[in-house]
């Protein structure tokens, strides 16, 4: 017998914990049941379709029930559900590490397999510190850190919530993470009102050059999400600041990690962020849309100077001994090179800029509402930024939820959204039409309207 609506969201209530969710609060809610997926849009179990804003957590990028990748999955299902990577191959993996490369920044020879962005990251942290213990020996090793940014996310596990500097997620737990060297990150606000741009100075990378020289050396890795810092709440970086920290990095010989896992496959208009200045890390972590948003897949990239340090005799055992069960999934492989021909063939991350272009158009009345401080975006990701009061971009209160009861009520317009704090996410899939962007602008408009008039 098939569970009802009713036997599903009692089982919901009673046995399961949703992630970064206030459980009281959400026990005094009606949850939204997704039942399915009809490409760019959500179906709940009271038939309501909602345009999917969020694009499944930021990792769907065609839409739902895609063909091609459905097609993908079952004809590997056909073949190999899954198998270890550890000591054998399977030709899924060895073909999407081999695609990874073609489509990455030139150097970046090298594939690891984990399952999902923090994972990812993790990996990189470890090669850095193996990486610095091979070349320079244990002394250097132990003395070394990591630098990061205020308000960075790179996932929840130890070593990545290390780096991270969202204080609500990772303050809880800093007396557990391994220290780190945390610096500013500029933001690309515009201007206020009467100043020209050139009256609005922005760091380059000098507090990361003045780090890393202070450090003498000791800094294994900068991490840096580049572009924006996406969870912070879509925090654009200036042109230029990459190519500064890339350079910082080189002179004083740490290694650069990039965390691509937002940011990743199209989302900023260039297949990776990074090659919008040209920049060429040591280590790339990649996630989300690596798969189209169907199944866990991630992978670290490196460079062939930084995995030929890994190499040697067996009783060197300078091997990297780290691993997943589900390493190089043989699904999501399959889901991952369907996805990859899809970017390829579709035109989807050249159609971005125009796309971006409509939805900020779209977007120019929600910018102009007074309790709009900020709308901030980068290709297809951007964030709208609540204030109670506009003029000094002065907070709502935490506990009035204001973000949270937009985005319920965006529900009753046809899309789904989900806050960060007060910062409304619109991150829509690539395969989003011009008249579905416009309705998402509107939607919120008219939220806006409702709650706040003006």
């Amino acid at each position: 017998m098939s569970a009802t609506a009713a036997d599903v969201r009692q089982w919901d209530l009673d046995h399961l914990w949703h992630p970064f969710t206030q459980m009281a609060e959400y026990a005094e809610t009606d949850p939204l049941v997704v039942v399915a997926g009809e490409g760019n849009y959500l179906v709940d179990d009271h038939g309501r379709r909602l345009f999917d804003a969020t694009s499944a957590l930021w990792c769907n990028l065609f839409g739902h029930r895609v063909p091609a990748i459905d097609a993908a999955v079952r004809e590997q299902l056909g073949r190999l559900a899954h198998s270890t990577l550890l000591g054998a191959t399977h030709p899924g993996a060895a073909e999407l590490a081999r695609r990874l490369v073609e489509i990455t920044p030139p150097g970046l020879d090298h594939v690891f397999f984990t399952d999902n962005g923090a994972t990812a990251v993790e990996a990189a942290l470890k090669i850095a510190f193996q990486y610095r213990l091979l070349t320079q020996g244990p002394e250097a090793a132990a003395r070394s850190t990591y630098l990061s940014f205020d308000n960075a996310y790179h996932g929840d596990t130890l070593g990545a919530a290390a780096v991270g500097g969202v204080e609500l997620f990772h303050e809880t737990f800093r007396p557990i993470l391994l220290r780190t060297l945390k610096v500013r990150a500029p933001y690309c606000y515009r201007c206020p009102a009467g100043k020209a741009p050139g009256d609005c100075p922005i760091d380059r990378g000098d507090e990361v050059e003045e780090a890393l020289a202070r450090e003498g050396g000791r800094v294994s890795a900068v991490v840096l999400e580049p572009g924006l810092q996406a969870a912070a709440g879509m925090l654009v970086l200036p042109e230029g600041f990459l190519t500064a920290v890339a350079a910082a990095c080189r002179r004083h010989g740490a290694l650069l990690i990039l965390d691509e896992v937002a940011t990743g496959f199209g989302r900023t208009g260039a297949l990776f962020a990074c090659e919008r200045e040209g920049v060429i890390p040591d280590l790339l972590c990649l996630a989300k849309g690596l798969t189209g948003g169907y199944l866990p897949l991630a992978a670290t990239l490196a460079t062939d100077a930084i995995y030929r340090v890994f190499l040697g005799r067996y009783e060197e055992y300078r091997h990297f001994f780290h691993g997943h069960t589900y390493t190089g999934n043989p699904l999501g492989c399959a889901a991952a090179l369907a996805t990859l021909k899809l970017l390829a063939e579709s035109g989807a991350v050249g159609a971005v800029p125009g796309k971006a272009r409509i939805l900020r158009e779209a977007l120019a009345a929600v910018e102009a509402h007074p309790k709009v401080g900020d709308v901030r975006q980068a290709g297809l990701m951007c964030g709208v930024e609540l204030v109670a009061d506009r003029s000094g971009k002065t907070r709502f209160p935490p506990g009035e939820r204001t973000g949270h009861k937009v985005c319920l009520a965006m529900r009753d317009h046809g899309v789904f959204a989900r806050p960060l704090g007060d910062v409304i996410v619109l991150m829509p899939p690539l395969s989003a039409t011009e008249t579905e962007l416009r309705h998402l602008a509107a939607s919120l408009q008219a939220v806006l309207q409702d709650r706040f008039g003006g």
